[in-house]
């Protein structure tokens, strides 16, 4: 019989992102031979615990945030494999978040709901942080906007302290024309955007709208108003990480590169719970749309709940939010589909009802044709480890 492998698990326990990680490994050892695991409570960014330089192990996943983390990795000579993007080079394979698809799906959250001023919210001690700010000026730039970032290189070193932070970002609010879109890098961001725009008197969602990024459920629920966040599938990364470790710990060949995977879709709070058009109609129409898209609604029952000519709707959409009405419902209704194939094991047909098409046929020609994959491989893709967790739940 093969040893258990002693496998070292240096991942944070202090925010849900990281548990989703736990989760996915959880899954992948239950479906596969057993390790003996070695994981401590710790928070992100405190490097490797005290017992991990006289830990004598097999194989090692971890969330390298910094330099100092990987020489210490590195030295151990041990299979390793890098579950961040905090570094810009990481000496290890890793699987990490698709930071470009993220970055899509909160420009077009933003996009959708009218805005035409735009802010990213970031933090330059992180490697992600960074390529998220470029991803995202470049999402809306292809929209024909400008995007401010925060920090600006002029601004010098990082604030010391969470007030500083707050001062801070206080400030560079101030720079925004406003109504703005601002995404800011993670959730904890997120929360100190909201914060500041208290201090200053700024409404939330109607003169800044937020969104972050992780979809850490109660820190998300805790900020006032709550927090709209980009889900990211950190079970699947776990799992794809566990299983490259098994590659490694059993000899076979792996490519030191980045493995990145896509998000789950956007968790909609009350922080972008907003239609920034000046045009009551049009924001009367999108409220309609989002609220009952997946009842299966037609151009023609939103025009019965906001009165006015097709043709006016078409052109005020098209010129206010760059889509027509049908393609918004169909958003809707695809970012739906995209949830349930992710997190349930609902069969097509009755995700197909329940997102408001009547033909589980259409809806894979459609689904295909925006996502450039089919319903069955998108959810294999999204949903891989997952199946084993939920079955062993309770």
């Amino acid at each position: 019989m093969r040893a258990r492998p002693k496998v070292a698990l240096l991942i944070e326990t202090s925010n849900g992102y990281a548990r989703g990680l736990l989760q996915g490994i959880r899954a992948f050892v239950r479906e596969h031979d057993p390790w003996s695991i070695y994981l401590s409570e710790h928070g992100r960014g405190e490097g490797c615990p005290r017992w991990f330089r006289r830990w004598k192990g097999d194989g090692i996943l971890a969330r390298v945030e910094n330099e100092p983390m990987a020489q210490t990795i590195q030295a151990t000579r041990l299979p390793a494999v890098d579950l961040s993007f905090a570094l810009e080079h990481s000496p290890f394979p890793r699987v990490v978040t698709d930071s470009r698809a993220v970055t899509r799906l909160a420009a077009e959250h933003l996009l959708e709901r009218g805005f035409k001023h735009f802010g990213f919210c970031g933090e330059d001690r992180y490697h992600w942080s960074k390529l998220r700010a470029a991803f995202f000026a470049a999402e809306i730039a292809s929209a024909g906007y400008l995007c401010r970032i925060y920090p600006e290189a002029s601004r010098g070193g990082a604030p010391d302290s969470w007030e500083g932070e707050i001062d801070a970002i206080v400030e560079w609010l101030r720079t925004l024309e406003r109504p703005a879109g601002v995404m800011a890098c993670y959730d904890i961001r997120g929360q100190q955007v909201i914060e500041a725009c208290r201090r200053m008197g700024v409404g939330v969602p109607d003169e800044v709208a937020v969104v972050g990024v992780h979809n850490d459920e109660l820190l998300c629920d805790l900020c006032d108003p709550p927090l709209t966040s980009v889900i990211p599938n950190a079970r699947r990364a776990g799992y794809e990480a566990a299983a490259m470790l098994d590659r490694l710990l059993r000899g076979e060949p792996v490519a030191v590169e980045s493995r990145y995977i896509e998000p789950i879709g956007i968790a909609t709070r009350q922080s972008t719970d907003v239609v920034a058009v000046d045009d009551p109609k049009v924001s009367a129409a999108v409220r309609f749309m989002r609220e009952n898209a997946c009842t299966g609604i037609t151009v023609s029952d939103v025009l019965r709940a906001v009165p006015m000519s097709r043709s006016m709707l078409e052109r005020r959409f098209k010129q206010l939010l760059g889509c027509t009405p049908h393609e918004q419902i169909l958003r809707i209704r695809i970012q739906r589909v995209k949830t349930m194939l992710s997190t349930t094991p609902l069969p097509l047909a009755v995700i197909a009802e329940r997102a408001g098409f009547e033909h589980t046929e259409y809806l894979s020609v459609v689904f295909k044709r925006v996502t450039g994959r089919s319903p069955h491989a998108y959810r294999s893709e999204s949903r891989a480890g997952i199946r084993a967790d939920i079955a062993g739940a309770g």
